[in-house]
Parts: structure tokens; sequence; C-alpha cells
């Protein structure tokens, strides 16, 4: 067994020199490169994607889809399809290694042989889905963001148009008030149409992108009021009091659902403890009278 664990050790030790040796290649090769007096510092995340590059490689379709994922995330870090295939992966090969070793210190009654790849197995498997959680996770946290300061943005676009402004000067005065993930879709938005996309094109993808149902309906009908030459600021007043009135609507839902959603926890945790201190001590007599 101390042979199994040695040669364990050794060949952790030799994968993880390998890493580091890889790595300084990679900042040579980016040294000896073209001479640029400012280039940007190479990041950990592409450090990654250029060593794993022929394992990272996606299907056309595949990498579609999840680069719409990491656009509706917010583009974390600035990740690429190739780079986030290439961070689960390398999450995957260190938390295998942290499993063997674990199978080797807590073989919990098994044998090493089967303790050791069985660990690092499942924390392997562990760290290749746990960033796909984390990008779920921050999608639902960028779409409700969105949600809960769209009705303001619409309140505050709604008086910049009133007050004789442009819709542009609208969406910018957006971005000067929200430091949140609302402010930085219409920042793109702002960012692409000032390389020349059109101003209903470049609002549409942000609402396909973002995924918030109500966004995408306030983006519809200003489209529809710039193709029809309606003013838009009537449409952006009754814009703002139709979701005003709909979060009104859904915080009325959420309150008539405490109600039930309160039942688990009481009869769960609440009542057994209610009964043990209502008849803990009767059921301490009657034992004491049949004693």
């Amino acid at each position: 067994m101390q042979q199994i664990a040695l040669a364990a050790g050794v060949i952790c030790a030799f994968i993880v020199v390998a890493y580091f040796i890889a790595i300084d290649q990679v900042r040579a090769t980016v040294a000896n490169g073209v001479a640029a007096p400012a280039a940007p510092r190479t990041t950990v995340v592409k450090q990654l994607e250029t060593l794993l590059r022929p394992v990272s490689r996606l299907p056309a379709d595949r990498a579609i889809r999840l680069r719409h994922k990491l656009s509706q995330a917010g583009d974390p870090a600035g990740l690429t399809p190739a780079g986030f295939q290439a961070v689960r992966y390398s999450l995957a090969a260190l938390l295998a290694l942290g499993g063997l070793a674990l199978g080797f210190i807590l073989p919990a009654g098994l044998p090493y042989i089967v303790s050791a790849p069985l660990y690092g197995l499942i924390l392997a498997v562990l760290g290749y889905l746990a960033p796909n959680l984390w990008i779920e996770q921050r999608i639902g946290a960028r779409r409700r963001q969105i949600q809960r300061s769209l009705a303001e943005a619409t309140d505050l676009l709604t008086l910049v148009v009133e007050s004789g402004m442009s819709l542009d000067e609208g969406l910018l005065s957006i971005t000067e008030r929200f430091h949140n993930a609302l402010g930085d879709e219409i920042g793109k938005v702002l960012r692409e149409i000032r390389l020349g996309r059109p101003r209903m094109a470049a609002l549409e993808h942000m609402a396909d992108t973002a995924g918030v149902p109500d966004l995408h309906h306030l983006v519809e009908s200003i489209v529809q009021s710039d193709q029809m030459g309606v003013p838009i600021a009537r449409l952006l007043r009754v814009q703002a009091t139709e979701m005003r009135r709909r979060q009104r609507q859904g915080a009325q839902e959420r309150a008539a659902q405490a109600s039930s959603r309160m039942v688990f926890p009481m009869v769960g945790c609440i009542f057994p403890v209610l009964w043990i201190v209502l008849l803990g001590p009767a059921i301490v007599q009657v034992l004491n009278s049949f004693r």
C-alpha cells in the first residue's frame, strides 16, 4: 500500500511540474512574439485556453449556444467558449488529483485501489459540472437584477424623452444611473450603436440575449413605435405603468403563496417541538405512575 501511495504522489508531482513548465513556455512564447510596449497581461484563463486548445475545441452549434449563455451571464472574466471548456477540464483534473489523494487518506473501509479512483471520479465529475452551475446561477441573478430595475429605468427613460432629449441620451442616462446588469446591457447597446449597428437591431439583440420577458415587450413596443411613427414618450409611459402593475400583481401572488409555503416548516419544525413541550411533562408523569 505504501508503494501505491508513493507512486500516486510521484504521478501527481509530475503532473503539477509539467503544468507549471507548460505555463512558463506559454509565457515565453507570448514574450517572444510581437513586442508591444502596452500589451495586456495574459490571464490565467487565457493561458489555460492556449494550453488546452487541442482538447477544448467545440462543435460550431455547441460553441454558439455556450457563447449565448456566457453573454447572458455578463461575459465573466472575458471567457470564450474555448476558455470556458478549458476551465472545466482544468478544474476536473485538479479535483481528480485531490480525490486520488483523499482516497488514500480516507479510504472509508475500501481498498486503496478502489477508493482512490472512486473519489477521483466523483470529484472530477463535480469539477466538470461546477462551472456550468455557476454560469446558470449568474444568468438567473442578472435576470433578477434586470427585472427589478426595469420599471424604474423605464420611468427615467420616459422623463428624459418627455423633456425633449433623444432616445440615445435616455439610454445613456440609464447607464449613468444603474450600475448593475441592466446598465451593462444598455452600455453594450450604446457601444454597438457607436460602431454603426442600427439602433433597433441593437435593442432587439439585447432583448434576445437578456431573456427577460418585460424587457422583450418594452423593446418590441419601441421598435413598433419607431416603425409606425407613434410618439415614443407616450408609449414609454404606458409601458412603465404596465410594468408597475405586473410587479404589484407578482408581489401579491407571492404574498398569497406565503401561507401555503409555511405549512411544511410548521409541520416539520414547529409542531413537533410544540407537542414535546406540551405533552412532555404529562408523558413523564404517566411513566412515573406506571413505575
